[in-house]
């Protein structure tokens, strides 16, 4: 089945308008998407802000009558805002296997030496290399953003330099679960994993019995729910908003001259937050892959 698409260039302003426009005219959905690569990465909470120019996009079926959709889009939008309606552009969208695409798309990828990231549908690259087998699904966390890939690179050394036996490790915004059970194959004991999203809990569990880890190691809890117990090394991949509100708790979760990793930074963000946890632990020089900044320190004694 072929698909038909709506599309506007919109102000945001605007958007709300044009989105109950294109629903009353029968769309499937909604979509809006920045037309300028201007990216917002840190949001206040609670809000959901657009960016100065917005595309917005609604997908109609193939058999619907474009001309009568896009009156009944008209007619709406300039009821509610009183506003001219904009230039749309239609567009067929040929049928695809879009799984079958993305999947083609996610190949095996190797961190440092001997850690290899690889989709639970393809062959293992590498049968005596330490090889994830990670199936995404609802969670973010695949290796391939360089925030993951910076996490997943220092495990990969720091396991080689210092073993990761009987460590234990919490995953502060766990995700798909990714870095926790890249630390349980490369030798920690034990794996506490914390998101404020329960199908990022789904999936981490999905993927710990994906790679044979025992139910015993890892753990999972919202924020709200997590044990008062401190980690050898803390793990927290999420954004520099979040990680200033965090430092102190994250201090009172690491074990005194335990490591903290934290990513998800920019790399104009990165000395500024390093001074702001010099307070608790002694930081290292961030390093940097593609715009992107990895700190790690450890905890003051």
């Amino acid at each position: 089945m072929s698909w038909i698409q709506i599309k506007a260039n919109i102000a945001p302003s605007l958007a709300e308008s044009m989105e109950e426009g294109l629903l009353a005219a029968g769309a499937s959905a909604v979509t809006m998407e920045d037309g300028k690569d201007q990216p917002i990465l840190e949001p206040d909470l609670g809000t959901t802000p657009l960016w100065e120019s917005t595309v917005i996009t609604g997908l109609f079926s193939a058999e619907d009558d474009i001309e009568i959709a896009t009156n009944i889009a008209k007619n709406v939008f300039e009821h509610l805002s009183q506003s001219r309606f904009p230039e749309c552009r239609v567009e067929i969208l040929e049928n695809q296997d879009w799984t079958r695409k993305w999947t083609e798309h996610f190949k095996p990828i190797c961190f440092g030496s001997r850690l290899w990231i690889c989709p639970s549908w393809h062959e293992i690259p590498d049968q005596d290399a330490i090889n994830l087998m990670l199936d995404p699904g609802l969670a973010f966390g695949t290796g391939t953003h360089p925030t993951t890939s910076l996490c997943l690179k220092w495990l990969d050394a720091e396991s080689s330099l210092t073993s990761f036996n009987q460590k234990s490790i919490i995953d502060y915004g766990c995700g798909s679960g990714i870095l926790g059970i890249a630390a349980l194959l490369l030798g920690a004991s034990k794996v506490t994993g914390i998101d404020n999203d329960p199908q990022a809990l789904i999936a981490t569990h999905d993927n710990a019995q994906r790679n044979n880890i025992k139910e015993a190691s890892i753990s999972t809890f919202l924020p709200q729910q997590q044990p008062n117990e401190q980690a050898d090394i803390v793990l927290a991949n999420i954004l520099a908003k979040p990680l200033y509100e965090l430092r102190d708790h994250l201090t009172t979760l690491t074990k005194p001259n335990g490591q903290i990793v934290l990513s998800g930074i920019l790399e104009e963000q990165a000395n500024e937050l390093s001074k702001y946890y010099s307070k608790h632990y002694e930081m290292n020089k961030p390093q940097l892959e593609d715009g992107w900044a990895r700190l790690t320190g450890t905890k003051k004694s």
